[in-house]
């Protein structure tokens, strides 16, 4: 059984700084793609970054610049490090993951993953 377990998130004031870790436990891929989506009330699940086991990553448009994803300090694990939160930024952070070969197709479909953590809260006040 795959599992995936979110840390940080929180609230923050516009122009702050969050960190967002996820550890995967259970799978047996040989490579992956993993990663993390958001999704705030009334809005569609967007891809917000990912990293695949060669260490590819992909960034939605509206976090460049502002967002860095890593491989986490342990193994099967990753870290999303936000800086510059403006409001637009507050939503529900979902981990996910997904065998692949690298996160440079797909990376951002939803529809294509197969194991999401339960989310973590991000809210970002003005």
């Amino acid at each position: 059984q795959v599992q995936l377990v979110e840390s940080g998130g929180g609230s923050v004031q516009s122009g702050g700084s969050l960190r967002l870790s996820c550890a995967a436990t259970g799978h047996t891929y040989s490579s992956h793609c993993m990663g993390w989506f958001r999704q705030a009330p009334g809005k569609e699940r967007e891809g917000v970054a990912a990293i695949d086991s060669d260490g590819y990553t992909a960034y939605a448009d509206s976090v460049k610049g502002r967002f860095t994803i890593s491989q986490g300090s342990t193994k099967n694990s990753i870290d999303l490090q936000m800086h510059t939160l403006n409001a637009e930024d507050t939503a529900t952070y979902y981990c996910t993951i997904r065998s692949a070969r690298t996160c440079s197709r797909f990376w951002d479909e939803f529809s294509r993953y197969e194991f999401w953590g339960q989310g973590t809260q991000v809210t970002v006040s003005s």
